[in-house]
């Protein structure tokens, strides 16, 4: 059987949300999954959901910009699961503000977990890839990547992990690994939430107001996302690398 069947799949930023929707998604498709968060106990709480239906799952606790952490975190998960074939880099955070209010900090703390957390973690995952000949990392951009006010530093980050995602599709496609990302626009998670509660609106104004304004008028899920990065993750999608696919209900187009 081909897709994902007796995979083994690290997903990054696993605890809930979107992650949590990847995670199960591929343990449903046959695949098993470590879930990595810098919360074990909330990447335990998914990974008892996946085994609780039969799915293979283990929790990891980690830090994806710390490379020591990453370093350990991937190899427990091969040496435990035999193997690594599938990255979806989807851990993030957020720092919302504008220009002239955004600390340091606030600048730093979105670059390291997005851009240094995908480029440490690909790192040591890729050296299982290219010994295995085959590899498939799939990493979360955003819509905003082409700007959105009060995330200079979220939008910087997503446009960097579509260049990221481009450089490592050149770098190891010969050796059986392709590399793509998806850029989700509105999803209903944690994270919107706070979005919402950041400009002032409930994230039920938020949905509404997002299903107004794409084609499909309705507001997105974690099981959306899921569903294309369950395509990029199959044995049947090794001729497709280094693409962006924009999961936002057509809301480009209006």
């Amino acid at each position: 059987m081909a897709g994902v069947q007796d995979r083994v799949a690290l997903v990054t930023g696993g605890a809930q949300g979107i992650g949590a929707g990847i995670a199960a998604r591929l343990a449903a498709d046959g695949a098993k999954v470590a879930v990595l968060d810098l919360n074990q106990a909330a990447a335990q709480a998914t990974v008892d959901q996946i085994t609780g239906i039969g799915g293979t799952a283990i929790a990891l606790g980690a830090d994806v910009s710390d490379g020591e952490q990453v370093q350990a975190a991937v190899d427990q998960v091969a040496a435990e699961l035999g193997g690594l074939h599938i990255l979806v880099n989807n851990a993030g955070v957020l720092r919302d503000n504008l220009l002239f209010k955004m600390s340091e900090d606030d600048w730093t703390t979105v670059m390291n977990v997005h851009l240094r957390g995908a480029f440490l973690c690909s790192k040591a995952a890729q050296k299982h890839m290219v010994d295995a000949k085959y590899g498939r990392i799939i990493s979360m951009s955003s819509t905003s990547a082409t700007g959105n006010r009060g995330q200079a530093n979220y939008s910087t980050a997503k446009m960097g992990l579509q260049g990221l995602t481009k450089t490592l599709a050149i770098e190891l496609g010969p050796f059986g690994i392709t590399a793509n990302a998806i850029a989700p626009g509105f999803i209903e998670t944690a994270m919107t939430k706070a979005t919402a509660e950041r400009i002032g609106i409930t994230i039920e104004q938020m949905r509404e107001a997002n299903a107004k304004n794409n084609p499909v008028r309705r507001g997105g899920v974690p099981a959306d996302i899921a569903n294309a990065a369950a395509f990029f993750a199959g044995e049947e999608s090794g001729y497709v690398t280094g693409q962006v696919l924009y999961v936002d209900g057509g809301s480009e187009l209006v």
